[in-house]
């Protein structure tokens, strides 16, 4: 059986305002017994949920099946596809407050807006359980909301970790209200730069198709074109500069599920630069010499996570009505590959001659 920790689910994440429980998903084994599926995930989950909770969970449709919400009657078969969704449970978490510095671009009484480091996770999960950006949150600012939350007090959405960029989060139970709903409502303007393998063919383009969990990658999510399995998603792309085996282009998402940038591009051909989990950590594109290899690997040490920023971030204050709008340049490291790649495209002999 695979079984997904918090880590892999909630830690590699998924930048939305509504997705704040906890999701466990697994495969059973091929000789997997007929037994019903409360009994099922108690004796495997039980340590941490009760199976009088895994059984409201499935009278609420949380419990899906092969994509398919189930009761807890139902009974397990072999390679079932299981998931589970529950609100998140007291004693997972112990929150300590951390004197871990933030880049915030904006405050006022009712939000702050972060500009997150590539290495941060946003909030605390097993396996990270410290150095988060709500572990962040709790030293520097007091009484944060949680509508019901207690472990991401004041978080309204999220990005992976891996990814840079602008979070917005709340500092009142109103301003929390407010921009959850912006979120679930997707009335916020998100833009992320992207750096991807190959040459977009087309100037800009719409990529739509469902996104759920990869039937054999357990840790990857894919593109589900037709059929009602996985959420629908949307995102609109334009490429911005194209550097012969690389294109940096502009990704405005309509949606905002699990790894939607990072699936979407694979999924038209164009994984993100040194995208681990998805296979961009190598070379998709380019020439056979060993030096263009050499050059590729010190663009990954350059920039050792996927090439992924969220650049731009607007939506409506929630006391002022006005429209905010935050923008946060390319960090360092996006930066110095692109010059890389700029100066290996104006003169790819030049650039070999560098890395020796």
């Amino acid at each position: 059986m695979d079984n997904l920790t918090d880590e892999d689910v909630l830690q590699d994440g998924v930048d939305t305002g509504d997705d704040f429980v906890e999701q466990v998903t697994l495969t059973t084994d091929k000789g997997q017994t007929p037994v019903r599926i409360d009994k099922f995930l108690h004796n495997h989950l039980g340590h941490h949920i009760s199976r009088s909770k895994i059984q409201h969970a499935a009278n609420t449709g949380s419990i899906v099946v092969n994509g398919k919400p189930v009761k807890p009657s139902y009974k397990i078969r072999p390679l079932d596809e299981i998931e589970l969704l529950i609100p998140r449970s007291k004693e997972n978490y112990d929150l300590v407050a951390e004197n871990i510095p933030l880049d915030i671009i904006y405050e006022d009484d009712d939000l702050v807006v972060v500009n997150k480091e590539q290495k941060m996770v946003v909030h605390p999960g097993l396996g990270n359980p410290r150095g988060t950006l709500i572990n962040a949150m709790l030293y520097h600012f007091q009484n944060l909301p949680n509508g019901g939350e207690q472990f991401r007090p004041g978080m309204v959405h999220r990005i992976d970790k891996g990814t840079s960029g602008l979070l917005v989060m709340a500092k009142t139970e109103f301003a929390l209200a407010h921009l959850a709903k912006q979120f679930f409502n997707r009335t916020t303007d998100r833009k992320y730069l992207a750096l991807v393998w190959g040459d977009v063919k087309e100037e800009e383009g719409t990529i739509e198709g469902n996104i759920g969990r990869h039937s054999r990658e357990r840790r990857q999510f894919d593109v589900y074109p037709d059929g009602d399995f996985g959420k629908p998603a949307i995102t609109h792309y334009k490429v911005l500069e194209r550097l012969n085996y690389v294109t940096l282009v502009e990704c405005e998402l309509e949606t905002g599920r699990t790894h939607q940038i990072r699936v979407h591009m694979k999924h038209i051909g164009h994984t993100l630069f040194n995208d681990e989990r998805y296979g961009g950590n190598r070379v998709l594109k380019g020439t056979i010499y060993s030096k263009y290899k050499q050059f590729i690997d010190n663009c990954f040490n350059i920039m050792p996570r996927q090439a992924l920023h969220a650049a731009t971030l607007g939506f409506i204050h929630p006391t002022t009505g006005k429209h905010m709008f935050f923008e946060a340049p390319l960090p360092a490291d996006f930066t110095a590959v692109l010059e890389k790649w700029r100066k290996y495209w104006s003169n790819p002999n030049s650039v070999v001659a560098d890395e020796d």
